[in-house]
This record gives structure tokens, C-alpha cells and sequence, in this order.
């Protein structure tokens, strides 16, 4: 992927100002973001000041469910901590990635002969655990990483460098909706295995040489109860010291190798 140049650039209402250094690109005004969308920009997140109504700004919203954005609702003074400038209530970041799609992804997997890896992500927040998950997963060569389209870590700089580049090579797929994902994936004949300290099925008595999907959990509250019934299976790593859990991170990096090794058994 070819390296963001840093840009200096006045802000007007029709034009918008960017950050540089460590953060990816930001851009704030309400016309600003309303033209990045139009115009196609990879949005990793947009934030709407809380309580502001105008015609402007429904005009951004009618236009951000136009192109499938989503936004959220924060304080006046969040905005002002992202930046001091005049942002008009309205503040969006741009992905240094580009998503992509799901549906492609499983098609061209079975349509090559090969078993779909994904790694599910619910809730990863810490953008460290990302970038090395992203790295692991790039790796053991699983087909796409999959994130919510709320509740995660955003794919700055910071996840890029974690990764050591890895997010330049492995997919990413952006899902609204888990639930539906998760369903899609079982119908499309793909095992989603949830990760979880609270199983009793080990990893390794599991059989992961078909297809799958590792379903892996926030840091602080696991995978959510909603996608543990929906689930197929539930696994856990076996553990022999006195400390409850591994770092998601870790975790996941367990997973994709005892996948690895059940795949070149069966081969």
C-alpha cells in the first residue's frame, strides 16, 4: 500500500483540513465530510455532535445512510478533544485500509478449493490487540479478519504498525450486523467456533480442518451472550497456571496454529 503523504491544508466549509503524524487522516466540517462521503472515502468512523439539529446536518445523516455510513452520537466536548478547530459538531475519520467484502471472500475460498479461515472480532478495543491479531492471522494465512461496524478498534496508524504491515495483505470485512454475519457464515457451510475460557470442550479435542470462523471476545467481557447461542461450538485452550485467561491477542494466535496443524494432519 502506498504511504499517506502528510498534508497541510487550510480547513473551509467546502474543503477539508487533515491531521498528520501518527493518526490517520481526519476530517471535520459538515460539508467537509458530507463531500468525503459522496465522494467514496473509506469512513473508519463518524461522530455527530449529540442534540445538534440542522438542516445541514440532516442533509449529512440522509447522505451517510445514502452510502451505508454510520455515526455516533458524542458530547460537544469529546469533539473538542479530537480537535480544537472549528468542526461545526462534525468530525470523521478516514481508513487507511479498504474494506472488503464478506460474500467475496467465502465465494472465491471454495471457488479456489480451499477450507475459509476467518477470525470474527467482537468488541476488540485495544488497538495493540488488533494490530497483532491482524498480524497472526496474515500469518497463518486465514482468508479476512471480520469486525462490527461499531464497538471495535479503529484501524489507525497505531493497528497498521502493530500489524508490521500485515493489514496491507490480509482482508478486512466491516459487518453492521454480527448476528446476520454469524448466520451467514453457518449457512454458507462455515463453522463459527467460539473462543472462550468459560467452555469445556478443549481446542484440542475440536475438529477445525473444515471450514471455520474463530469467534473471538472483548478483552474485558468476552465473546457476547447473543453470539454464544448462535454459535456451533464452543472451545477453550487449556490453561495449567494460576492465571484465568489469555490476552485475545494470544488467544487468537493459539487458535489459527492449532487450525494450522489439524489442516497439514489431514492433508
Amino acid at each position: 500500500m502506498e504511504k499517506r503523504k502528510k498534508h497541510f491544508v487550510k480547513a473551509t466549509p467546502d474543503r477539508p483540513d487533515y491531521t498528520t503524524g501518527e493518526e490517520k487522516d481526519m476530517i471535520f466540517g459538515t460539508r467537509a465530510v458530507m463531500e468525503a462521503i459522496r465522494a467514496g472515502k473509506e469512513i473508519e468512523s463518524l461522530l455527530l455532535q449529540k442534540d445538534l439539529q440542522n438542516e445541514l446536518i440532516q442533509e449529512l445523516k440522509d447522505t451517510a445512510a445514502e452510502h451505508g455510513v454510520t455515526y455516533v452520537k458524542v458530547p460537544v466536548e469529546k469533539l473538542n478533544r479530537v480537535t480544537r478547530k472549528n468542526h461545526q459538531g462534525v468530525v470523521c475519520f478516514l481508513s487507511p485500509i479498504t474494506y472488503a467484502s464478506l460474500d467475496n471472500i467465502v465465494n472465491t475460498a471454495f471457488a479456489e478449493g480451499r477450507m475459509p479461515l476467518l477470525v470474527v472480532l467482537d468488541r476488540i478495543t485495544d488497538v495493540r490487540n488488533f494490530g497483532a491479531i491482524a498480524r497472526t492471522a496474515e500469518c497463518m494465512a486465514a482468508d479476512a479478519i471480520v469486525i462490527p461496524g461499531r464497538g471495535g478498534a479503529r484501524i489507525s496508524s497505531d493497528a497498521m504498525k502493530t500489524s508490521a504491515g500485515a493489514l496491507n495483505f490480509i482482508p478486512v470485512c466491516r459487518e453492521n450486523n454480527l448476528k446476520d454475519t454469524i448466520r451467514y457464515l453457518q449457512e454458507s457451510g462455515i463453522m463459527v467456533m467460539a473462543c472462550t475460557e468459560k467452555a469445556e470442550q478443549s481446542i484440542w479435542e475440536s475438529n477445525l480442518s473444515g471450514p471455520v470462523a474463530l469467534l473471538m471476545g472483548s478483552e474485558e467481557d468476552g465473546i457476547s451472550p447473543e453470539y454464544l447461542k448462535l454459535a456451533d461450538a464452543r472451545l477453550k485452550i487449556p490453561l495449567q497456571g494460576n492465571i484465568a485467561s489469555l490476552n485475545v491477542s494470544v488467544a487468537t494466535a493459539v487458535c489459527l496454529y492449532e487450525v494450522s496443524r489439524q489442516r497439514k494432519l489431514q492433508s
